[in-house]
């Protein structure tokens, strides 16, 4: 099933309550919130205060994005403000397998971010712990970026090693996804798509989020 999630990260934050309103009436499926710690990412976004007063507003879930290290002692505050798929990157813990563990036992949904150059390989060991892969397709911290193809590749490198395990994960893709290239990524296996300045830099949020769905079930 075709997910869009538009990121909150090109949202106008003086109006953020309004524009997660807007977003979800014009069809919306998630709301992601990417949370940066000017660390593990070169910038400074939000924190679990932020995220807990997003969940009094959003009715639907929140896609929680961690780019922080290291990650474990935040798990608790942002499962507890109010996320619903909490994904972590590979390189933001030494002990992977029990950071994911932790937000399978907080209660969220499971999601681990692979980076453009992260070896596939990391995910072979815990694939079986996932609700969802996201696949980064530009470097992480900055929205507005253009969409890096090789994660095209990477994308059905992981949609077959899912099925050949019989896995129930959704592949997100995050990062540069646009009207032009949504059918591309959607064809090679990804079911999420994060969208932010393709759907908050228009006028028309749901035609612009219709378009994406269309395309993408295209």
């Amino acid at each position: 099933m075709i997910q869009i999630a538009p990121s909150i990260l090109s949202a106008d934050f003086a109006r953020l309550g309004e524009e997660i309103h807007a977003v979800e009436a014009a069809g919306a499926d998630l709301i992601h919130v990417d949370v940066m710690d000017g660390h593990f990412v070169p910038n400074l976004t939000i924190g679990p205060l932020v995220v807990e007063a997003i969940a009094r507003v959003a009715t639907k879930p929140l896609d929680v994005h961690l780019m922080i290290a290291p990650v474990e002692v935040y798990i608790p505050a942002f499962v507890k403000a109010g996320a619903r798929i909490l994904t972590i990157h590979a390189e933001s813990t030494i002990h992977l397998d029990r950071a994911l563990n932790l937000v399978r036992e907080s209660g969220c949904q499971v999601g681990l971010a692979l980076n453009p150059a992260t070896p596939l390989c990391n995910l072979s060991s815990v694939l079986h712990l996932l609700d969802v892969v996201v696949v980064m397709s530009v470097n992480p911290g900055f929205g507005g970026q253009s969409f890096i193809p090789h994660a095209l590749h990477r994308i059905k490198s992981i949609r077959r090693m899912i099925t050949e395990r019989g896995l129930n994960v959704s592949i997100e893709v995050d990062g540069g996804i646009k009207p032009d290239n949504i059918a591309e990524a959607a064809k090679a296996g990804a079911d999420i798509f994060v969208a932010g300045s393709a759907v908050f830099s228009q006028p028309d949020y749901g035609a612009v989020i219709r378009t994406l769905r269309a395309n993408a079930s295209a």
